[in-house]
């Protein structure tokens, strides 16, 4: 597969895990009794958390896998069971327990500054993310591929800022039925990338799969 279609997926992938939209309707719960400009501190600190956290499991992943002697099959075949979880719940225009619970959520209520936790971790930079994050980063070869990486974790941090900052206008834009419709068809993306991803783990385990083209 060429390298372009290869990390058009991936920003496919990440943006529909992060999922900027879907995750107002907490952001707002979470931040109900906050002034707008806390709000958009919040938002602002939210966005800066998930680009940092993404970044450094770019960086350091490759690293991490081998400190655990962790293959990537093995890997993608986990990361792709994560995100088929997580699909699932979105189907179901429900937040799964692998963002975060609601005991998280209800903590994040009572924090000062929810910001890192939990909305940034687990909430959107969460286990899904870090794993598609960390996956897609061992298939960059050279300054050009690993740059790009780090560019769609900025523009889908951006566009997080973006819509958590307009979180009330677009939250009553979209409406609930419109926020639930953006997740499921986030989740029928994610299921389908999950199942590809698990795919691609037992080949790497198990070349004679591959039949070739």
């Amino acid at each position: 597969m060429p390298m372009s279609e290869e990390f058009l997926r991936f920003a496919a992938a990440l943006f529909a895990i992060m999922n900027p939209f879907g995750n107002i309707a907490i952001f707002l719960s979470i931040t109900a009794d906050r002034s707008a400009a806390e709000r958009r501190r919040i938002a602002t600190m939210t966005a800066l958390a998930v680009l940092i956290t993404l970044l450094v499991a770019a960086v350091l992943g490759e690293e991490i896998l081998a400190l655990f002697d962790i293959t990537v099959g093995s890997f993608r075949i986990a990361g792709g069971i994560i995100i088929l979880i997580l699909a699932l719940s979105m189907l179901h225009a429900q937040q799964s327990g692998v963002h975060h619970s609601a005991q998280e959520e209800d903590a994040g209520k009572a924090k000062d500054n929810p910001a890192v936790f939990p909305l940034a971790i687990p909430m959107i930079a969460g286990p899904g993310s870090m794993a598609t994050v960390i996956l897609y980063a061992q298939h960059a070869d050279g300054l050009l591929e690993t740059a790009t990486v780090g560019a769609v974790i900025l523009l889908l941090s951006g566009l997080l800022l973006v819509a958590l900052r307009l979180a009330d206008r677009l939250s009553a834009f979209l409406g609930t039925t419109g926020l639930n419709v953006l997740t499921r068809l986030m989740g029928m993306l994610l299921a389908a990338i999950a199942v590809e991803m698990m795919v691609g783990g037992l080949t790497d385990l198990f070349p004679q799969l591959d039949r070739g083209d």
